[in-house]
Parts: C-alpha cells; sequence; structure tokens
C-alpha cells in the first residue's frame, strides 16, 4: 500500500503543469501553475452560489480566492477582460468596459496557520474601489506575477448580469424522445416585457448547461415562436439532456478521522491520505436521491475557525471497481477538476486490480464528485476542439428522478454593437 501511495502521490503532483501557449490562450477557469490550487469563487459570501453578480446592484460582490503552495509572499497582480456570449475575447477596449484601471494588485493575502503544507492564501474581490462595470456580459479574470504578465497563474470565469428579461422554464422528463426513462427536457420562455428586442429571432443567444459542465452547453440562436413579448424555446431537441444520477459525496474534514465516503487516513511524509471507500457503478442500482451541491466543494476543517487558512492539503484516493471500458476513458466530474476533461481529471485503470484510480492533491473539505466516459477514439486535440459530451450512463446511470441544476443565460447583440450583453441569467432544477 506504501509503495502505491508514493506513486500514486507522484501523479498527484505532476498533473498540473506550467501553462503551455496554448493553454494561456484559451478562457476556460483552470489553474496553470502547479503551485497554485483550491480555486474558488463566492458571491457575497455563498459559495454554492453560481458565479454572478447584478450590474444594477452595487452591494453584490464576486470574491476569486487561491492558495499558492509556498513559505513566501508572491506580488501578484490581476487583470479582468470582457467576453462574449462564446468567451471569445471582446473587441472593446477598457474604457467601454470599466469606470477606472484594470489593473489591480492583489494585496488581500493571509499565511496558513498549523498546516502540515505551508501555504498563502489570496483573495480579489470586484468590484472595488478600483474600477466597476460599465457593461454586462461574460467576464475573465487573470491572475499573474506583477514582474512577468506573461507568466499565467490562474483565470477564472464570471458574469454579470442585467436582469432586464425574465426567464422561465420547465424540467420535464415527459421529453419528445421517452417517458419517464433516462433523459430530461426543458421548455424555456424569455419575457422581454422591460426591454424590447426588435428581432429575437436573430439578435438573442440563449446558453443552456447542466451542472455547469462544459462538455455539453448548449447554445440556441433561434426561438420557436415569438408571440408579443414572449420567446418561446419549446420541443427543442438540443435541450434534451441525458439525466445522470446524484453527485457522489464525500469528506476529508479531519486527519484523524475518517469521514463520509473515507475508508482510511494514512500519513506517508510528507502528506495525509484519505483513501475514499471503493466506488462502483451506479447504472444497474436503483435510483436514490441525495442533497448535493451539484459538484461544487466547500473547504471545511473539523476544528477551523477559518478554513480558508487553517484547512491543510492531502491526496486523496479515487478508486473505481469495474471492468475497463473499451470505447471510452473515465474522468473524474466536479468542480475538484475544474469541470475539465483532461489529464488531470482522467482515472487510470489497473487491470491487475480490475479498478480504475486517481489521486488528487486538494485542501480540506466537502466534496461532490462523479464518473464521466468520453469515448476515447478521438484524438486529444479533436476533443479539445470539439468538447463530445461525456455520458453518464457508462458508470453512473440516467435515471429521470435525477435532480440536476440547469444554468439558463440569455444574450443580446444590438444591430451595430460590438459586444455580447447579458440581459438575464436563471438557475432551473429538475425534480423539484
Amino acid at each position: 500500500m506504501v509503495k502505491l501511495l508514493s506513486r500514486l502521490t507522484v501523479a498527484a503532483l505532476c498533473c498540473l503543469a506550467p501553462a503551455t501557449a496554448t493553454a494561456a490562450e484559451n478562457t476556460l477557469t483552470g489553474i496553470f501553475n502547479p503551485s497554485c490550487r483550491t480555486l474558488t469563487v463566492e458571491v457575497n459570501g455563498d459559495r454554492l452560489a453560481p458565479p454572478v453578480i447584478t450590474a444594477d446592484n452595487t452591494s453584490e460582490t464576486l470574491t476569486v480566492g487561491f492558495d499558492i503552495l509556498s513559505d513566501e509572499r508572491e506580488y501578484l497582480r490581476y487583470s479582468i477582460y470582457h467576453c462574449d456570449a462564446d468567451w471569445s475575447l471582446s473587441n472593446i477596449t477598457d474604457n467601454e468596459v470599466f469606470d477606472g484601471f484594470n489593473l489591480g494588485d492583489v494585496t488581500d493575502y493571509a499565511f496558513s496557520r498549523a498546516t502540515g503544507v505551508h501555504y498563502i492564501h489570496y483573495s480579489i474581490t470586484v468590484p472595488n474601489d478600483e474600477f466597476q462595470f460599465r457593461l454586462s456580459g461574460n467576464y475573465l479574470m487573470r491572475v499573474f506575477p506583477e514582474d512577468n504578465p506573461d507568466d499565467l497563474y490562474l483565470q477564472v470565469r464570471f458574469m454579470v448580469s442585467e436582469s432586464a428579461v425574465a426567464i422561465r422554464g420547465d424540467v420535464t422528463s415527459r421529453t419528445d424522445i421517452d417517458y419517464n426513462a433516462g433523459n430530461q427536457q426543458l421548455a424555456l420562455t424569455v419575457d422581454l416585457n422591460r426591454y424590447p428586442v426588435r428581432d429575437p429571432f436573430n439578435d438573442l443567444r440563449v446558453v443552456v448547461s447542466q451542472n455547469n459542465r462544459l462538455d455539453n452547453t448548449v447554445t440556441l440562436s433561434h426561438p420557436t415562436r415569438a408571440t408579443g413579448t414572449q420567446v418561446v424555446y419549446e420541443h427543442v431537441p438540443a435541450l434534451i439532456f441525458p439525466a445522470g444520477n446524484e453527485y457522489r459525496r464525500m469528506e476529508t474534514v479531519q486527519l484523524t478521522y475518517p469521514g463520509m465516503g473515507v475508508e482510511t487516513i494514512d500519513y506517508h511524509a510528507p502528506y495525509y491520505h484519505h483513501v475514499l471507500k471503493l466506488d462502483e457503478p451506479r447504472y444497474s442500482r436503483p435510483y436514490s436521491y441525495d442533497s448535493t451541491q451539484h459538484g461544487r466543494f466547500l473547504v471545511r476543517e473539523y476544528n477551523a475557525a477559518d478554513p480558508d487558512t487553517e484547512a491543510d492539503y492531502s491526496v486523496v484516493h479515487f478508486t473505481l471497481k469495474m471492468l475497463p471500458l473499451l470505447d471510452a476513458d473515465v474522468y473524474l466530474d466536479g468542480d475538484l477538476t475544474y469541470r475539465h476533461l483532461d489529464d488531470n481529471s482522467r482515472m487510470t485503470y489497473d487491470p491487475e486490480a480490475g479498478v480504475y484510480h486517481k489521486a488528487l492533491l486538494l485542501k480540506q473539505g466537502a466534496y461532490n464528485y462523479r464518473y464521466l466516459a468520453l469515448p476515447s477514439s478521438a484524438s486529444r486535440e479533436a476533443k479539445r476542439a470539439s468538447q463530445p459530451a461525456a455520458r453518464t450512463a457508462d458508470v453512473e446511470g440516467d435515471f429521470y428522478q435525477t435532480v440536476n441544476e440547469y444554468e439558463v443565460a440569455v444574450y443580446y447583440r444590438a444591430p451595430g454593437e460590438r459586444y455580447d450583453r447579458l440581459l438575464g441569467y436563471t438557475l432551473l432544477f429538475s425534480g423539484r
């Protein structure tokens, strides 16, 4: 066991390589420096809230937090960029986007206390005294050393909504392709009563995602119909989603006593190791409801007054016992891997033990996770380009009763404008 843990620890520490030029050009939320860990986003102190603030609500703030594994403070800066609906960088200037100067120093930091792994916790809150947002839409925050802006440490997506339109929707298991089986279907109505749009068939764009996943996001460019101020999207094949299953849960809030989902806790210098209980496929089991965080995590330490600086790091070992999939790779899904289907989230199969396994260095907390299967026939480059939807059926199963969170964002580009405004955002839930 010690030999296995040592091997997996090395894998956990090497999985996040420094950013390549290609990685630095993308706009996905993620970490590019291996010393950075535990990227979080909260709105008004709520870490389970989606990363969205309201443009006309001056009391709302968004805080980005992260750790750097070090004994010494680093002098960091951040910049923020406006993005279009597809998260490509907008072709507009800083003066159009901000009131203030778009280059800030990261001055809010604190050293870890009484932890085996030493780190410094940093946080950035926006808007602030340095600048305010002028425009709604998608935004990207990038963090880098003050003396080297090309050395990207991390980046975070967030949104500023105008709340100018009302969004109503329904999620049903009575879909156009099956009835109370393995899918869920959305029907949406956008009410333009407070914000008339001349041509909703061409000027509106509606983006829908399930549980904040990146691989199955849907963009609707044309509604089914428009009557008066009501723009309707219904009986749309793209709005049928595999229902999946509830997220699995585990807690590493203690280093001396196994928490939820933990089999054993071991120490092999320099890290504690949380070995999780053996997972098995759930597709053949009856559906069982569980209240989850829809893939999110909360930093927690059992005795900590301030988990941000008092929670420690441990190597968490995930093991899934099943026969190998012949046409797909298995990935860990959830905010613990920032929803990426890449080497950091891909499980490795051990034919001798008959298990998939993965080891990740994680901060103590309460985590959600789930297993996804992504077809392995295509090259990695093709996967990145096309982002094919991963399958829940292979491991977790698809159950119509599953409580899923659907994010709906409505964008508008007026004739002659050079950017996409975010007119409204809402969350819809199935099974409620």
